[in-house]
């Protein structure tokens, strides 16, 4: 793993991105748009200008492409067809949205139950925006739905069915992930070296960031957005980070965050916030939402039976833990998210 330890503990969340200003050169560009329901963000350099632009306008017509695919809110995608007649019968999908429901289960086997798509049969019952939660009868009920064993994979069609009516899906636990890493191969397709894609908590980079530097990427205090728990230099790897503080609320000192503990159909609530660095964003997706739930104990021990994989958590009290790979160096208070930075 080549994170090069400049690990600076202070407090997290959020993966913020610790970007060299863009060279004044045509061939660097750099844009954002607001797409499956995130900020994406896309960085990117290459000699020539035209392959450049056409690198920035194909990541984000791919994400625009995935989210009216994968999106549960979408009523034209496959995933909304599928949580509206899957349980009357099974439904035939493109090979792409078949392949990550099996790879989405592959996690739940993986993680035993901790990463399940169908929590989304409990999770529509919370408005983060409007601060509904389910009683203790409707989750309990809805809860009774969540497991991952009640999808059923035909690969010869491909086809889904749901083994029981009220059984949802939402891929929002990996959906992300999996655009970041189309949309890093139409990169390398164009011939493009160097680059960052970044969907909401989830980015990978290729190639170094200017000039034999790393892309340095900071990892936001979930307590205070003013600072960083860490700031961690790479190269070609993919890093996600799950926390309690993007879409939450609060109620009679109870936090209700979007995170879903599958076992309880209620907000997991051992962590504050779970960092992984892996080798794609698929991977990296699925396991800091999967560790969030699993809680630091039982998150690590299964970081560190994972090759190339590691992880950087913050735990319900805002303390720090690292997994075997990664060795923090020296504590250093009150570190500021940096507003700025030398260009390349």
């Amino acid at each position: 793993m080549n994170t090069a330890a400049l690990l600076r503990p202070l407090a997290p969340l959020y993966l913020l991105l610790s970007l060299y200003a863009p060279s004044a050169a045509a061939t660097w560009l750099h844009e954002e748009a607001d797409i499956m329901g995130t900020r994406i963000s896309v960085e990117l350099f290459h000699e020539d200008a035209a392959v450049a632009r056409r690198g920035v306008d194909g990541v984000l017509a791919e994400m625009r492409r995935i989210d009216r695919t994968m999106s549960p809110w979408i009523e034209s995608s496959e995933l909304a067809r599928l949580n509206r007649e899957a349980a009357a019968h099974p439904v035939t999908v493109s090979r792409e949205l078949f392949d990550l429901i099996a790879t989405s289960l592959h996690y739940s086997r993986l993680t035993q139950g901790a990463f399940d798509i169908t929590f989304a049969s409990v999770g529509f019952l919370y408005d983060y925006r409007k601060g509904v939660h389910p009683d203790e009868a409707q989750r309990r009920a809805a809860t009774d739905l969540v497991n991952y064993h009640n999808l059923i994979l035909d690969p010869r069609a491909p086809s889904v069915a749901y083994g029981k009516p009220g059984v949802r899906i939402d891929l929002g636990g990996i959906a992300k992930g999996h655009a970041v890493d189309r949309c890093i191969r139409l990169l390398q397709a164009l011939g493009i070296g160097q680059a960052l894609v970044t969907a909401g908590g989830d980015s990978r980079m290729i190639g170094e960031r200017w000039q034999g530097r790393p892309w340095n990427i900071g990892v936001q205090d979930p307590r205070d957005a003013s600072k960083l728990v860490a700031i961690i230099p790479l190269e070609n790897v993919a890093v996600s980070t799950s926390g309690d503080y993007q879409r939450y609320f609060e109620e009679n000192g109870v936090r209700y965050h979007h995170i879903i503990n599958p076992a309880s159909g209620d907000s997991a609530r051992g962590m504050r916030s779970a960092t992984l660095i892996g080798p794609d964003a698929t991977t990296t997706d699925a396991l800091s939402t999967s560790v969030f739930v699993l809680g630091v104990e039982a998150g690590l021990a299964l970081v560190n039976r994972l090759p190339d994989i590691d992880a950087i958590l913050v735990d319900a009290h805002g303390q720090l833990h690292y997994s075997d790979g990664l060795l923090p160096a020296q504590t250093q208070q009150d570190v500021k998210t940096p507003t700025s930075a030398p260009a390349p």
